[in-house]
């Protein structure tokens, strides 16, 4: 059976530590980006598709049905994979403890799938925090560092951003309807 073992870590989230120590930015987020695929490494076919979630959320949007029918053939195309996503990878759920070591947490939304699918997530949380820059270099980075190509990344944008729309705040609906194409 799955169970969530909680654990109380002592430390700094990341977001705090980049936003206190700029000169030490880079070296945070190329470890944010490090850790994120690590996790992307790791295979549980266990999980929940991220496409049948990503899918129905697409189908319960308020988007034209024709529209709908769009994205859930676009997302109907793109490779299966098993790879752990973790839904909601953000600097804020990585704690660095008082020794250095990095936790991630908050696991509620982990699903198996496509590492590009939780990369462009993750670049629309920066954007929807206000962070453009930030989400520039983490999509370069992490380009980089998981020799995925930006652009398969980026067809995943839209898709996700139609997902995610489903149960935005209305302003953060209007910034991801900008990303709907």
């Amino acid at each position: 059976k799955w169970a969530i073992v909680s654990e109380y870590i002592s430390g700094t989230p990341l977001d705090v530590l980049m936003e206190k120590n700029p000169e030490k930015f880079d070296e945070y987020f190329d470890l944010f980006v490090s850790l994120q695929n690590s996790v992307h490494s790791m295979l549980a076919p266990e999980l929940d598709d991220l496409k049948y979630v990503l899918g129905r959320l697409i189908m319960k949007s308020d988007m034209s049905a024709t529209k709908r029918y769009d994205f859930y053939m676009r997302l109907s195309s793109l490779p299966v994979h098993h790879k752990i996503c973790h839904g909601d990878f953000n600097p804020g759920n990585v704690i660095i403890s008082d020794d250095g070591t990095p936790y991630i947490i908050d696991w509620s939304y982990v699903t198996r799938g496509n590492a590009s699918a939780d990369a462009a997530k993750t670049y629309l949380l920066f954007k929807l925090e206000g962070k453009a820059d930030w989400a520039e270099k983490y999509l370069e980075l992490f380009s980089a560092k998981s020799g995925i190509e930006k652009p398969y990344i980026e067809i995943w944008i839209p898709i996700v951003a139609a997902a995610l729309s489903v149960k935005a705040e209305p302003e953060e609906k209007k910034q991801l309807m900008e990303f709907i194409k």
